[in-house]
Parts: structure tokens; C-alpha cells; sequence
């Protein structure tokens, strides 16, 4: 037997898996209290925003793949707020100057999803009331969670911009805290506690009070405080400038977070589900559909010759997202075409023997592509578009869950990041900033409009196998996302590691395609790639023209998956880099 990190978990109850260990025992406990899976990742997900808030909060994003039993067929649930109503291109680019969208601050909101996406989830497919998944994320944040050494480092690298400009950032974040000292956020309770204790005094029952739940953070006293900080406070923002929001009343009222089917695609036995173009999610599709044409088996799981054609494949997928990806109602977007064996079998002609250097995306169905002008490199102010630009690796959180029922969840929530934008004084946490997605080009599929959703990067991962749910799997990682769960998904369904050990082999990804994030580079021909892969692997790459950059043994991917066997057992896995994913179950 190989050795791994940990083990596979085995079992038959209910398995939990995520990026932090506090989350996954709370999903575990709302199993063990008798709720389904859709309970226990609300429960997970909330409990997220508290242990992890460098990398997700509140009023985020949320995309989720889920199975639900009952219903015996796949959902997405888009939790991706749009642009406000007065985020235009004429605003941001003519009346204030600005070439790009900014990386921090308020003019980078959007319309919260995250929260609405929860609620929904809980309504519709759980069974438990709002006390019982809000109470281990209330608990956290009154009494204190060991601060990570992650989250220190990420309050230390703007504790400077903290004091000098994001005064109620401060008040919240400020001391740094020690690693693995108590980090309490008793605003955040405040809130939570509040808005639950509201929603109990409606009348009526379960669904009752998770709808009012939402009224309230729509159109009460939440929606209330974000739109009034939005409107009222000058921050400064990452074009060194101090801007107001555009983040108003009828955009918050106006948002509810829907159901959509999903896209598929059937690679080596599996079906594998995704979310559509108003997230980055389709190139997972289009990287298996190139990959189709390649014995990657033969080639042998990562030998310089696999790492380099899934690495090419990748560069003309991303390539196809910055050309033909944006939110579905603004955009008409090819994805038949994109999608086809006969694209993919002309876009494949395309991987060589050396490294490409350029982005090159394709035509589907004879369309001509589009790609943004090169914009003029930005000296931004000490807040930064995500925590990854902070020089921490990851952006994002990840759940996956299982349960004896036959539900399967899949999420990525993200977004109002303590480091990108200054918290609410009244509520104890920040509006998001995605809109840095949008481009301020005037024609593009990912192009700032109002009402419009932008690209994210958050990709859950659904996987049928026989057209029965079987993994549920995921990681944060901007847009590394659709690369590092890939690579895990091929380890697993092409080479045959079990969960565990697919997540703990070294992986890689490249940025040889405009970054969705702000300043929104481009690295051609990068490659970067753990340094187990061994010597001869990275000498290999380089020879073939890749810009190899070594990581370190165990920096790339934060991977968890849940899944289950034919026969009814469950199992889970979680990544050991960082030292803080975990998989719980029995």
C-alpha cells in the first residue's frame, strides 16, 4: 500500500470534507444531530466564514453541484451576485479614470450572493432550522477560534493599510493576532444571532423563517448597513484613490440566488457536472474533451510528457474563456460548440512538442474571438485584489458532503475577504469585491455591465458514474481551481489513486492566460509545479519551453472530495498542504 498523507475515509453514516478542520466538525455534528448533507454544508460553510475570513465571508460568492435525493437528478445553485445597477463602463473608465476594475475596495462589490445561496439551499433541501446551522458559526465567533498562522500572516500584510485608511478593518482585525491565539468577531455573532432571532418572531415554520431570514438580509437591518456603507464611505481602493460604492437599495432587493441544470460532459466512465459560462467552470469540460485525444495512461501520471499536454490543453481552454465566457443572460455564448468532440478534435491539432507562448483561442462555429487589449500596468495602493496576491496561496474555501440518504453537496463560497475591502462597523465583515472581473472594454463577453454576473472563478465539481452521483470534489485557488481538481479528478478516474492519495500527489497549474484578478497579468509559457515531481520532471518541461517555476514539495491545491460507492459506502479525503483541510466521517 502506498503511502498517504492520511487515509481515505470509509465509511456508511456521512462523510464531511473541507479546508478547515472547525468546519468539517460542524458538518459532521449537524449529520450526527440528524440533518441531511444540505444541512450540514450550511452549517460547514457559515462556520467557514469565521475560520477562514481571509478567504471567504458573509456577503461573498457562492457556487455549489449538488445531488438531491429526493429528486434524483443534478442542480447548480448560482450564488453569484451581479454588477449594481450604477456599475458602468462610463462611470469606471470615463468619469473616474480608472482602466481597470479596482482589486480592493467598494467600488468592487457586488450584489452579496453568498448568504441568499444558503438559505436556499437550507430551504429547499434541508430539513433543520436556522438556529441549528447557525449556532457553531455564532459560537466561533463569539467565544474565538485558534487564529490560523495563515490568517495572521494575511492581517499583518495590510495591518498598515488597516490603520491608515480602513479605520472599522482595524477595530475588527487589529492587534495582528498570534498564531493559534482565540480570534473573536463578537460583531459578526452580534449579527447572526440578530438576524436569526428576527427571522424567529415571523409567523409561520421552517421555510417561513429562512425566508424571512432572507427579507432581512435583503431589506433589514443587513441590506441597511451595507448600503449605507457602501454609499457614505470614502476607501481607499487599489488605484491609490478614495472611492464610494455604487452598491444600492434596489440591487440588494432585487437579487435571489436560482436554481440552473448543469453542463456535462463523459470522460472515462465518469460524467462529470459543472456550472455554466457566468463562472470559469466549462474549461474543466473543455480540458477533458482536448485531453480525450491523448493516452495520457500510456504517458504515465506526471511524467514531463503528461504535465505538458495537460498544460497545453489547459492554455487553449482558458485561452476559449477569456474569448467566449460571460453571464449567459448578457452573452450569447457558443457552448455547443465549445463543448463538441469536433472542436476539441481541431483545437488538439494545436498541442506540439514545445511550450506555447501565446493565448489562442479558437473559433466555435465559425465565430471570430475576441480577446481584451493589453491595459497599462497599474501601481496599485496596499490592499490587493485577492489573498493570493498577498503571496498566500489560495483565495477561496471548499465543502464537500455526503450522507446515508444519497445527497451529495459540492460548494465553493468565497469573496469579502477581510484584506480586500473594509469591514461594515455595524455587521463585523466586508462587502466582496468581484467585479475586478469585469473588464472596462466596451464588447467582451466578461465586459462590466449592470445586472450582469461576472466570470467568477469559483468551480465546484459534481461527478455521476452509471448516472449516479458518485464525487462530490473542489479546491480555492482562483484560477488554478479548474487545474489543481482536474489534475486530482485524472489521478483518480485515469490512473486509479484512491481519493487520498490523488489529492496528495504534486501538482501543477499554469498562468499563461489574463489573470480574472487584478492587475490582471498574463505569464506566458509559466509553469509552476511541486518540486516532488523530482528533477528529471521539471529539466524535461524546461526542455520542451516551459517557464518552470518550483513551488516548493507541498504548496499547490487545497483539494477536498466526498464520494459514494454503488454499494452505499462513503468516503472522503482532504488536502494535507496547509496544514488545516480535514475529512470527517463514519
Amino acid at each position: 500500500m502506498a503511502f498517504t498523507t492520511r487515509p481515505e475515509l470509509r465509511g456508511t453514516f456521512g462523510m464531511v470534507a473541507s479546508t478547515h478542520w472547525l468546519a468539517s466538525a460542524a458538518g459532521m455534528a449537524v449529520l450526527e444531530q440528524g440533518g441531511n448533507a444540505f444541512d450540514a454544508a450550511v452549517a460547514c460553510g457559515l462556520t467557514l466564514q469565521v475560520v477562514e475570513p481571509h478567504m471567504n465571508g458573509p456577503a461573498g460568492d457562492m457556487p455549489a453541484v449538488v445531488w438531491p435525493a429526493a429528486r434524483g437528478e443534478p442542480l447548480v445553485l448560482c450564488g453569484q451576485g451581479p454588477a449594481p445597477a450604477a456599475a458602468t463602463i462610463a462611470l469606471y473608465r470615463d468619469e473616474l479614470g480608472l482602466s481597470l476594475v479596482p482589486g480592493a475596495g467598494l467600488l468592487a462589490a457586488v450584489v452579496p450572493g453568498a448568504f441568499d445561496a444558503w438559505m436556499l439551499m437550507l430551504r429547499d433541501f434541508g430539513t433543520l432550522g436556522l438556529e441549528d446551522v447557525f449556532r457553531f458559526a455564532i459560537g466561533y465567533a463569539e467565544e474565538g477560534v485558534p487564529a490560523l498562522p495563515a490568517v495572521c500572516d494575511a492581517i499583518a500584510a495590510v495591518a498598515g493599510l488597516f490603520r491608515d485608511a480602513w479605520p472599522t478593518s482595524a477595530a475588527v482585525y487589529l492587534p495582528v493576532p498570534k498564531p493559534w491565539s482565540p480570534m473573536r468577531n463578537r460583531t459578526l455573532a452580534d449579527t447572526y444571532r440578530r438576524l436569526v432571532r428576527e427571522a424567529k418572531t415571523q409567523p409561520g415554520g421552517r421555510e417561513e423563517q429562512i425566508e424571512a431570514a432572507r427579507r432581512i438580509w435583503r431589506e433589514g437591518f443587513v441590506g441597511e448597513a451595507l448600503v449605507r456603507f457602501a454609499q457614505d464611505t470614502e476607501a481607499l481602493d487599489s488605484s491609490g484613490e478614495r472611492h464610494r460604492g455604487v452598491l444600492a437599495e434596489a440591487d440588494l432587493a432585487g437579487f435571489r440566488a436560482t436554481w440552473e441544470e448543469p453542463l456535462a460532459v463523459d470522460y472515462a466512465g465518469h460524467t462529470v457536472l459543472k456550472a455554466g459560462p457566468w463562472s470559469q467552470a466549462p474549461v474543466f469540460l473543455q480540458q477533458l474533451r482536448l485531453l480525450e485525444g491523448f493516452d495520457l495512461a500510456g504517458m504515465g501520471l506526471l511524467g514531463d510528457e503528461y504535465v505538458h499536454v495537460v498544460t497545453e490543453c489547459a492554455k487553449l481552454a482558458f485561452a476559449d474563456r477569456e474569448a467566449w465566457y460571460g453571464d449567459p443572460a448578457f452573452v450569447d455564448v457558443p457552448l455547443e460548440a465549445l463543448l463538441s468532440r469536433a472542436y476539441a478534435d481541431e483545437r488538439r491539432r494545436l498541442v506540439g512538442e514545445e511550450s506555447s507562448g501565446e493565448v489562442r483561442p479558437g473559433s466555435p462555429g465559425g465565430r471570430e474571438p475576441r480577446l481584451p487589449q493589453p491595459v497599462s500596468a497599474v501601481v496599485g495602493a496596499a490592499g490587493t485584489g485577492e489573498p493570493t496576491g498577498l503571496g498566500l496561496r489560495g483565495d477561496t474555501v471548499h465543502l464537500d458532503v455526503v450522507d446515508r440518504f444519497g445527497n451529495v453537496v459540492a460548494a465553493t463560497p468565497s469573496g469579502g475577504w477581510l484584506t480586500a475591502s473594509p469591514v461594515v462597523p455595524e455587521l463585523g465583515f466586508p462587502l466582496g469585491t468581484r467585479a475586478q472581473m469585469f473588464w472596462l472594454e466596451e464588447g467582451l463577453p466578461s465586459s462590466l455591465e449592470p445586472g450582469k454576473r461576472p466570470r467568477t472563478t469559483l468551480s465546484p465539481t459534481l461527478v455521476l458514474r452509471g448516472g449516479e452521483p458518485y464525487l462530490a470534489l473542489g479546491t480555492p485557488g482562483g484560477d488554478q481551481q479548474d487545474q489543481w481538481t482536474l489534475h486530482v479528478f485524472l489521478a483518480h478516474a485515469v490512473f486509479g489513486l484512491d481519493l487520498q492519495a490523488a489529492i496528495d500527489a504534486p501538482n501543477f497549474d499554469t498562468e499563461a492566460f489574463p489573470s480574472s484578478f487584478f492587475p490582471r497579468e498574463t505569464r506566458p509559457r509559466n509553469l509552476r509545479i511541486e518540486d516532488r515531481v523530482g528533477e528529471a520532471v521539471v529539466a524535461g518541461l524546461r526542455r520542451r519551453g516551459h517557464d518552470v517555476e518550483t513551488t516548493g514539495d507541498w504548496s499547490l491545491g487545497r483539494v477536498s472530495a466526498a464520494g459514494r460507492e454503488p454499494d452505499g459506502t462513503l468516503k472522503a479525503a482532504a488536502n494535507p498542504r496547509g496544514m488545516q483541510g480535514y475529512a470527517a466521517g463514519r
